[in-house]
């Protein structure tokens, strides 16, 4: 029985982590949809001739130019007289990456400036107070200086996968930066020689635009020692990841990310400067491409706790203004609406009087935040408290830099409207107007009246622009007065509070003069209790429509008003009901009259189990509509419909990714970037609030489900790096299992048996789960910064520990199944032909080198693997040392099908007799067994030595399977070592190289498992550590690195495991002349 339940408690775990993968990719290889609009362009790259440099003859450095017509590269240096801007491409990426963000600039610069919008923007205020006014840092009307783009090659070197190409693509981008610089100088030395006169000066600095890891190394080359002083004070980063790589795999890379964050913590840390700090002028902006970027989360390319607030920010392409889509790693390049968004706030860092970018830190971060930031970020929709008011905020919300309330400015002196229009006054009766064509009427609301009963917010949705098309004002009286006060005094116009919002396609007008469908709204006005405090009326007033002979005026305009409870409008979905909603959606209903503005939380968080939102009219008020009953009648319902309702609009903000929009919502999976669950997870990362702007005219069946795919997705996409630091503290389990046997004089058991032992319920899953989980909540709550929700934290780090259970199973049942048939089949072979190449008679063993080789083969391996570790690539020692173990498991393994009459299966998996394999004679005799597989005895003594051999398989398959799994972390690296090898060879890097002689060295001083003593205290005899507590300690040390997304700090505890049993083993043999044996032997222990 109890082999049953051991299977089935294997099969279904291993069912579930093929279930989640397989869901993952199918969800991971559909085709996305993002909207954007290509970029087209007319490449020419001039190449910068290079100077003397240890990197300059292996990387390249191009200026781009934008045109068909053919240059004189010489010629065209000489005019180099503009902002100087440096593209740095990411992994695998090319310098020619740059051809969509330069030509976009070109356009710009001759286009100039967009026509400004009288939308709102978001504006920053500072810590101490100081208010930044966008009247500060006006956009001119023609840009001052053209952008000169220049961009590195960087031979599409996988900068990802390895820790020494960034430092080297680091040191090169200095160069370039340095050679860029110099470059200016040279072209207005050769201009100067020419008989020209130069009234400008020269630049200082080189604006850096990095794309995924080429974020991170323009970061890098910021705090390189070789810099000059001020040569960078500006990077804005595409998709690029700050906080950590992406998979921090290799042991260097995890340390070169730490050690180029900790240089800029230290850089903006005032107490650690004496005078101004080093990185003081120096801003930081990070782009996200939102969900749809599967290779980087928003997560990892937040700035928060490396760069502070007063020096940049991370948003996300669905937050930034005039683009409001999410975009996959490389679309981020060439997306028409971002990168023309991109140009223009480059253009606008420009000082007009100067021509070079603006020096002072909070003015270009403060052009950063007006051309990129929505005048809605969002903070305030995430309605984590009921009693607050489900506010939509107008302004960002920081605190460093901070929001205010902004100065509500009146429209231009230039915009007219025609007085006769405004004479046409409505006056509106009920808390909800609507305004279905701009007709030049003014309508008049009542403060007190309307917005009694709880109604004291006031939110209006248009699509007319504000100032030109809709105007509103706040009134203490209504019409005209006698008042000698002036009409500023009186009336507050409100109109500049109108924010923008992304709105879908405008629908088409069938006929002339036939009523359109209601176009979706392009913008929100949100007025709270506080904003019309000390008023008593609220007009809004409506441009009348141009008209243009022969032609009608153009319907397609809405604007929707209303006073109401924000209350009224909360609608929860619980964490059960979300649950529930994979196998049958829940549906909601709202009746007529119901608020504008719905509130729905989630209780589950949107970035980890995405929900498809669905939303069905289901009526209209057509009893109320005004028709004939007739044409009622014979009037389709949902057509009718979409002539009086306007389509839904959804708002969602995460804390991590920002803001995020969704027009024109029928039926759409909602899935915000956030990162739940985790560690580091801020609060509110684990619920999503979701407003929703609905037309209060009609009823909806608003309908809630899960997305199956998209959770996979989300799961494997956010806590990839937590697996795989779980899958070390498995195999760490199962061989203290093993140990602790051997220790007890027990059969050591198979590994497969000891995954499973270690799976059962209560004890031991919930103490290797939980301790770790609980250590980790203990330190999260002595940190401010994070404060994960503690049921998801469990519930998630559990599902990733039995994903990471089942995909170690995976991996040792293939290895098991290979053993098995690679042996079978050698003995099947070795007992009817003999090989005489095997034969340790041939000539080719008789050298006195392989026979040296024959009796040390650990001292040879370990010689080899270290040679190749310290002078070749780490993987290559890794893959020796592996090697090693499956010529023993092969060895070990025919051995046992030689000895033994009837090699069963059932002892080969472990689950034969209940998960034990068959026990040992206590005979003295055994103790002299022969190693070689052709000695046998007796059918006891073979029985005995096969069981021995077993045993060893047992034993080496776990020492396989993980240092199997460290070389598959270094893959990555050693296939961009192999992709370098033609470009010169460098030796590795120290630290990896150490980490890895410490498995080397773990893998044979520990390949015994009569080793069981890890280390004996001096002078305390019987006082010992031994080696099941120290792998119980390691898994619980790579169970925290997976926590900490940072699974290459499990090459730590495998590398201090290997040092100090080096150590002791040298100890050991140097008493074992004296007498003294550190290692205590079993009963029936055979030499092995």
């Amino acid at each position: 029985m109890e082999g049953f339940k051991a299977k089935f408690r294997l099969v279904t775990i291993v069912v579930l982590s093929i279930g989640i993968a397989l869901v993952a990719i199918y969800d991971l290889l559909k085709p996305i949809t993002n909207g954007c609009a290509m970029t087209y362009m007319y490449p020419t790259y001039i190449p910068i001739p290079v100077t003397e440099s240890l990197s300059s003859s292996k990387y390249g450095l191009y200026l781009y130019h934008e045109g068909w017509t053919q240059i004189d590269f010489n010629e065209h240096l000489k005019q180099l007289i503009g902002v100087p801007v440096l593209f740095i491409p990411g992994n695998g990426g090319s310098y020619k990456q740059v051809r969509s963000l330069a030509a976009e600039s070109d356009r710009a610069y001759q286009g100039g400036p967009p026509e400004p919008m009288l939308y709102q923007e978001a504006s920053l205020v500072f810590e101490e107070g100081v208010k930044m006014d966008e009247t500060d840092v006006p956009i001119p009307s023609q840009y001052k200086r053209r952008l000169d783009w220049f961009a590195v090659d960087l031979e599409g070197e996988h900068s990802a996968m390895d820790g020494q190409i960034l430092e080297e693509h680091t040191e090169y981008v200095v160069y370039a930066i340095h050679r860029i610089l110099n470059q200016y100088k040279d072209s207005q030395d050769a201009r100067v020689k020419e008989g020209a006169v130069e009234s400008s000066s020269l630049p200082n600095s080189v604006i850096l635009v990095g794309h995924s890891m080429g974020g991170f190394v323009a970061r890098a080359a910021v705090v390189h020692p070789n810099l000059r002083k001020s040569a960078v004070e500006t990077i804005l980063t595409l998709s690029a990841p700050h906080q950590s790589p992406p998979i921090a795999l290799q042991p260097s890379l995890g340390h070169y990310y730490e050690y180029i964050n900790q240089k800029w913590r230290k850089g903006y840390d005032v107490q650690t400067s004496r005078t101004v700090p080093q990185l003081s002028r120096v801003i930081v902006i990070s782009i996200s491409g939102g969900g749809n970027d599967y290779q980087i989360r928003s997560k990892l390319e937040s700035v928060d706790g490396i760069v502070p607030s007063s020096n940049g920010f991370m948003i996300s392409s669905m937050g930034v203004k005039n683009v409001w889509l999410s975009m996959e790693h490389q679309v981020i390049l060439w997306c028409n609406q971002l990168v023309v968004q991109v140009s223009h706030t480059l253009l606008s860092l420009v000082d007009p009087e100067t021509g070079h970018p603006i020096s002072g830190t909070r003015k270009r971060l403060t052009v950063f935040t007006k051309m990129l930031q929505s005048g809605m970020p969002g903070s305030m929709l995430r309605q984590s408290d009921p009693q607050q008011s489900a506010h939509l905020p107008l302004q960002k919300e920081r605190k460093f830099p901070g929001s205010e309330k902004i100065k509500i400015t009146a429209c231009p002196s230039k915009i007219h409207w025609s007085a006769e229009g405004l004479e046409k006054d409505l006056y509106i009766k009920t808390p909800t107007s609507t305004i279905l064509a701009m007709d030049g009427r003014r309508r008049w609301l009542d403060i007190k009246e309307l917005g009694s009963n709880g109604r004291t917010n006031f939110v209006l949705v248009t699509n007319l622009l504000p100032c030109y098309g809709i105007r509103l004002h706040l009134w203490p009286e209504k019409g005209t007065s006698d008042s000698d006060l002036p009409l500023n005094k009186r009336v507050v116009e409100v109109t500049s509070k109108i924010v923008q919002i992304p709105s879908g396609p405008a629908p088409r007008q069938i006929e002339p003069g036939s009523q359109t469908e209601q176009p979706p709204p392009s913008a929100v006005l949100w007025l709270d209790h506080k904003d019309m405090h000390g008023f008593r009326f609220l007009t809004i007033s409506v441009a009348p429509s141009p008209t243009v002979s022969g032609k009608p005026p153009p319907a397609a305009s809405m604007a929707v008003g209303q006073f109401f409870n924000p209350e009224e409008g909360r609608k929860e979905f619980s964490p059960k009901s979300l649950l529930l909603s994979m196998y049958s959606q829940k549906d909601i209903f709202i009746k007529e009259d119901h608020p504008i503005v719905m509130d729905f939380a989630f209780g589950i968080s949107l970035g980890l189990l995405p929900a498809t939102v669905s939303l069905v009219t289901t009526g209209c008020g057509i009893k109320k509509s005004g028709l004939p009953v007739e044409e009622v009648g014979d009037m389709d319902n949902g057509r009718l419909c979409k002539l009086r309702c306007f389509p839904p609009v959804a708002l969602a903000w995460d804390p991590t990714s920002g803001l995020h929009i969704f027009p024109n919502l029928h039926s759409r999976t909602i899935e915000v970037d956030s990162s739940p669950a985790l560690w580091t997870s801020t609060q509110g990362s684990e619920q999503t609030n979701v407003l929703l702007l609905v037309d209060p005219h009609c009823s909806y069946k608003i309908s809630a489900a899960v997305s199956l795919t998209s959770a996979g997705r989300r799961f494997m996409l956010l806590y990839n790096s937590q697996i795989i630091g779980f899958s070390f503290a498995v195999v760490y389990f199962a061989l203290m299992r093993q140990a602790n046997a051997w220790e007890l004089d027990l059969p050591v058991p198979s590994l497969l048996s000891a995954v499973e032992s270690n799976l059962r319920v209560p004890l031991p899953f919930l103490l290797l789960t939980i301790s770790p989980i609980l250590i980790a909540l203990f330190y999260s709550w002595l940190n401010p910064k994070s404060s994960p929700s503690v049921g998801s934290f469990f519930v998630v780090s559990m599902i990733c520990y039995l994903i990471a259970n089942g995909t170690i199973i995976i991996l040792i049942l293939t290895i098991l199944i290979l053993s098995h048939s690679f042996a079978r089949i050698h003995v099947y072979f070795k007992t009817r032909w003999t090989w005489w190449i095997l034969d340790p008679s041939t000539s080719f063993f008789s050298f006195k080198v392989m026979r040296v080789i024959n009796a040390n083969p650990s001292l040879a391996t370990s010689l080899l693997a270290i040679a190749l570790v310290c002078f070749v690539h780490p993987a290559l020692g890794l893959l020796m040392l592996v090697s090693s173990h499956m010529l023993c498991c092969h060895h070990a393994l025919c051995s046992y099908f030689t000895a033994s009459s009837k090699a069963r299966s059932e002892d080969l998996f472990g689950f034969g007799q209940g998960g034990k394999s068959s026990n040992f004679k206590n005979d003295e005799s055994e103790e002299g067994l022969p190693v070689d597989e052709n000695s046998s005895g007796s059918p006891d003594s073979a029985r005995s030595y096969g069981d021995t051999q077993l045993e060893i398989f047992h034993h080496r398959h776990g020492l396989l399977i993980l240092h199997l799994l460290s070389l598959l972390m270094f893959l990555p690296s050693l296939v961009a070592w192999l992709e370098r090898l033609s470009m010169g060879h460098k030796f590795p890097w120290f630290l990896d190289s150490m980490v890895c002689m410490g498995i080397i060295l773990h893998g044979i001083c520990d390949s015994k498992p009569e080793f069981n003593v890890f280390f004996q205290i001096p002078g305390m005899r019987g006082y010992e550590i031994r080696q099941g507590f120290v792998y119980l300690i390691a898994g619980f040390c790579c169970y925290l690195s997976g926590l900490d997304l940072a699974p290459y700090k499990a090459f730590y505890a495998m590398a201090t495991i290997g040092a100090v049993s080096f150590l002791f083993r040298i100890i050991e043999r140097r008493n074992r002349r004296s007498g003294e044996v550190y290692y205590s032997r079993r009963k029936h222990s055979h030499r092995h």
